[in-house]
């Protein structure tokens, strides 16, 4: 490697950059440009798994816009992760009291630790419906991205 290379994203680059994922019409669901940018290490968890793919090769110094169809962001909906959950369970997962709006977010205890979450899509004397996809899943996103500095 010459000394004048400019460095690319590999798979365990350290790295510093601003991102934005944005929808199609511009809208945006996260940035860091009007913020400090971020520093992460690929392969560590830090980002998605598709967006980190989205990055490898790129140049230090270059600043691009990804158009990221499902498949490449954050997956397409699943109807599987649409379930019922018992007004127990849900009662079990709950602080004392808590009362419950159609679109809010509920965390649960996954049964080998740790926590997933879903979306609460309906409520009735029964159970509840949950939606456990992501909540960007099936959309099309704008993966905006200025790398700074790779290590």
């Amino acid at each position: 490697m010459s000394s004048n290379a400019i460095p690319t994203v590999t798979p365990d680059a350290y790295l510093t950059l601003h991102y934005r994922l944005a929808t199609l019409s511009g809208e945006d669901i996260l940035s860091t440009f009007k913020e400090r940018p971020a520093t992460l290490q690929l392969g560590t968890g830090q980002l998605a798994p598709e967006l980190e793919a989205s990055l490898l090769g790129l140049e230090e110094g270059s600043h691009t816009t990804q158009e990221l169809a499902p498949e490449k962001a954050f997956g397409p909906r699943n109807p599987e992760l649409i379930q019922r959950v018992s007004l127990a369970t849900l009662k079990e997962n709950s602080a004392f009291g808590e009362q419950y709006v159609i679109g809010d977010l509920v965390e649960f205890a996954a049964p080998a630790g740790g926590k997933f979450a879903g979306i609460l899509r309906a409520i009735d004397d029964q159970g509840a419906l949950f939606d456990f996809n992501h909540p960007l899943a099936g959309q099309t996103v704008l993966f905006e991205t200025k790398i700074i500095g790779i290590l």
